[in-house]
């Protein structure tokens, strides 16, 4: 099968019976539901840039084990090159939708359960590797958008997952039968995955002898029996409801993340990839957190152009383009957007071969980069936020501003500089509000913080790639000490 258009990707999704849920019911139609829509138009734009020569170097790949184009996000990287295009890509993407575009959990997952399930059989004589080759090649044959799914909802963070009083706080396996297994639990702040047509899913720490019900990683269809989702609630989401472009900031595109319950659901053998090797969890964690600390170099660097564009865009609606102080703010912001960049580039281009032959970045430099993308996002949206000034939040309805009686008055007292309608001055301002406060704040603020791991997280593994005794014998060899 070629690449899929972004329309042919829409009619694939509607066809699928997904079990949604959102502010207490069912979502018949999720894909025309206004709220949840902008967030499917990111992934469709995944799928419309592959079809553009200009973008193809970007966007697609040839795959190795298939022989065929496919799209990078079903790509397994072969180079460092590839690792870097992967960064370009995400900063593009970041660039048209100013959104989560949604693919690059899948993207991160696919490297790296492809390099785990190698060594898993390469100790245990498993067929692991072979299961996830025959589904990586389904995927890239048929265009899916895959759902990484590795945030357990935990319980008691002082437990592990076999000592939690609930079992099903980590997800788990109730039941192992000759055709397949069982499993039971849920996945919180799933990105994306009602938009997605397979879910792979993967531990979500590393884990001991007693904890091997919970060692599994695994692919089904969305849309499988006992799987079902509750849509997260996002500030601003109800705007979309309103019929206003004005008021949303940013109508075409969005993301929306999903509790993601599974209620007994079954797997059949050819789709497990880990199934109680419990040494094996950690690696699988630790390079799936690796990949996806790198995807943040790209994503929200692209976010962040616009955010920087925006807020250029105010000042100069504000009349204060020229002011000394002005120009400072947008200098750090870009200075701050690119760092995050070479992070992403520099992780990349370390990047070496695993056994199994894909590459993986440096893991050192990813979580610097991630690190980084938990205070750098944080002080641009200060700084974009300071530029447009107050009415960014305190500006009227579009209902208002469409009033007979109210409209000439705010069309009067709203007004920037003189060549600038104030409907355009209250268009960017609504799109600073989106990406600093609204619903795209998920996309790009909180998910800085949140998204691929809290930044503990990366403390822990800067701490453990550190090579600190390296380090110190650098300094006793030149301080001549000898031990």
């Amino acid at each position: 099968m070629a690449l899929m258009t972004g329309e042919q990707y829409i009619e694939s999704i509607r066809k699928m019976n997904m079990q949604v849920y959102m502010f207490g019911k069912k979502v018949e139609c999720p894909v025309d539901d206004p709220i949840l829509r902008p967030s499917l138009n990111s992934v469709r734009m995944t799928y419309d840039l592959a079809q553009m020569p200009e973008y193809e170097d970007l966007m697609t790949a040839v795959s190795p084990y298939t022989g065929k184009k496919v799209n990078r996000f079903t790509h397994i990287h072969q180079s460092t090159g590839d690792l870097i295009k992967k960064v370009k890509m995400q900063r593009l993407l970041g660039q048209k939708t100013a959104a989560c575009f949604q693919r690059c959990v899948g993207m991160d997952a696919f490297n790296a359960v492809f390099s785990t399930t190698y060594e898993i059989d390469k100790k245990y004589g498993t067929s692991y590797f072979q299961n996830f080759q025959k589904f990586m090649t389904y995927v890239q044959d048929k265009d899916l958008t895959v759902d990484g799914a590795m945030t357990d909802v935990k319980g008691d963070r002082s437990k592990a997952p076999h000592a939690q009083e609930d079992p099903d706080l980590f997800l788990h396996v109730v039941e192992r039968r000759p055709d397949g297994i069982v499993v039971r639990g849920a996945k919180a702040h799933q990105t994306g995955i009602l938009n997605s047509h397979e879910v792979l899913v993967m531990p979500t720490i590393s884990m001991g002898p007693d904890d091997k019900d919970y060692a599994v990683s695994f692919a089904v269809p969305v849309d499988t029996k006992g799987i079902f989702m509750i849509i997260g609630r996002q500030s601003c989401d109800t705007r979309k409801q309103e019929n206003t472009q004005l008021d949303v900031g940013n109508a075409q595109f969005g993301g929306v993340e999903a509790l993601t319950v599974f209620d007994d659901v079954f797997v059949p053998n050819d789709r497990i990839f880990l199934n109680g090797e419990t040494e094996f969890a950690g690696m699988m964690v630790e390079r799936f957190a690796g990949y996806h600390r790198q995807s943040y170099g790209g994503c929200k660097v692209g976010v962040g152009d616009v955010l920087i564009g925006a807020a250029a865009v105010a000042a100069d609606y504000n009349g204060a383009a020229k002011a000394s102080h002005i120009k400072d703010k947008l200098i750090e912001m870009t200075h701050l957007n690119e760092t995050l960049y070479c992070c992403g580039i520099a992780c990349s281009a370390e990047g070496h071969p695993t056994e199994s032959g894909n590459y993986i970045i440096d893991l050192l430099l990813a979580n610097v980069c991630k690190q980084n993308i938990t205070r750098f996002p944080y002080e641009i949206v200060r700084l974009a936020e300071d530029i447009a000034g107050g009415l960014m939040v305190t500006a009227p309805s579009e209902a208002d501003f469409r009033d007979p009686k109210l409209g000439p008055v705010i069309d009067k007292y709203l007004k920037g500089v003189g060549n600038v309608s104030t409907e355009n001055r209250l268009r960017i301002m609504r799109l600073i509000e989106n990406l600093a406060l609204g619903t795209a704040a998920v996309g790009y603020r909180t998910e800085s913080m949140h998204g691929a791991g809290s930044p503990q997280a990366q403390r822990i593994m800067i701490a453990r790639q550190s090579n600190l005794e390296h380090k110190k014998q650098l300094a006793k060899s030149l301080a001549q000490i000898k031990d």
